[in-house]
């Protein structure tokens, strides 16, 4: 790896770090430097401001989630299946980089702000990425047609972003039954309730 590669992913980690303790909009550019132990000016070297840096690490971030979603839905998997392998890298990517998600899921996906209007669409794509899991199930009747596939997906979505929320919140740690019970449990209530009656 290079050294440019090298400052690069230390300054992205330090931001993580800045972002998710002082907040995106109360931190400044010369904390993230010193978080990283750089020059200030190198800083702006990498990222041409603040907003660059949060935009890499959610751009980043966002296309291993569309891939993870992607390679779920051209596995031999049933519905209920590919769901849950979403949920688990979502939830598990939460498990090995909390303060990026955090980040991620505070300052972009939740904030109604200029961000979460630049990456609109992104956003929208993973819905649309998911739903189509669900509309393919909802052709083979494994799934109920009278839900729409995208409000499904939003609804899958909503709910394991929200139980991330909650974790990020609350002060005692997560233990590994949790992350666990939480992928299968989330699953099961959204498969659940597409099923026919």
């Amino acid at each position: 790896m290079s050294t440019a590669v090298d400052r690069r992913s230390q300054i992205l980690d330090a931001a993580v770090d800045v972002f998710a303790r002082e907040g995106f909009h109360t931190c400044r550019v010369s904390d993230i430097a010193s978080e990283a132990q750089v020059a200030y000016g190198l800083v702006y070297h990498y990222f041409p401001s603040k907003d660059a840096i949060l935009d890499t690490l959610f751009t980043d971030r966002w296309a291993l989630l569309l891939q993870a979603i992607a390679d779920a839905d051209a596995e031999p998997a049933s519905a209920r299946e590919k769901l849950f392998r979403v949920a688990a890298f979502i939830i598990d990517s939460y498990r090995r980089d909390p303060d990026l998600m955090k980040v991620i899921i505070v300052e972009v996906t939740r904030a109604a702000n200029t961000f979460g209007r630049t990456h609109f669409a992104e956003i929208v794509s993973a819905y649309e990425a998911i739903a189509a899991i669900v509309q393919a199930a909802q052709e083979q009747g494994v799934f109920r047609r009278d839900v729409h596939a995208l409000f499904a997906a939003q609804a899958f979505y909503g709910m394991v972003e929200q139980v991330l929320t909650q974790w990020i919140f609350q002060e005692q740690p997560v233990g590994p039954a949790e992350f666990e019970r939480a992928k299968g449990e989330i699953t099961e209530m959204i498969c659940a309730g597409l099923e026919p009656r």
